[in-house]
Parts: C-alpha cells; sequence; structure tokens
C-alpha cells in the first residue's frame, strides 16, 4: 500500500520535511518514489500539490495522520 507522509531533512535542531509517496512498510527517508511538496515547521511554511496527490489518492494511497492535520489546519 502506498502512503504520503513527511520524510525528514535538513540538520539537527532546524527540522524541514518533504511530503514524499513511500511504500507503507518502508522507510520514507530513502525509500520514496516522488516528492510531492514540503512542510517548513519554523516559519510555518506548507506547500504540497494537491492535484498530484489526489491522483495518488484515487489510486490506493492514503494520507499519513501527522499529515493528515497539517492539510487541515492549512486549508
Amino acid at each position: 500500500m502506498l502512503k504520503i507522509r513527511l520524510s525528514r531533512a535538513w540538520r539537527k535542531n532546524l527540522p524541514f520535511y518533504r511530503v514524499v509517496l513511500t511504500e507503507a512498510k518502508k522507510a520514507p527517508k530513502h525509500w520514496y518514489q516522488k516528492v510531492l511538496g514540503f512542510y517548513n515547521p519554523i516559519s510555518k511554511e506548507f506547500k504540497i500539490d494537491l492535484e498530484e496527490a489526489n491522483k495518488y489518492i484515487a489510486t490506493w494511497a492514503q494520507y499519513s495522520d501527522s499529515l493528515k492535520k497539517i492539510i487541515e489546519k492549512n486549508k
């Protein structure tokens, strides 16, 4: 099953997340298939390609719980 979830990037004490499409069982940091956007919790900047994400949601992908909260918060 495919998941759309956050993958941590950058360095210690400076968080930055990519929104990635990945297999549910694999680690999102190294084994993602596609980058769909990003989230910066320090500046609260969030960007996602919703058209692309909705295309994958229609074909059996799911959002992670934390990403669902961020999307609802930023609508």
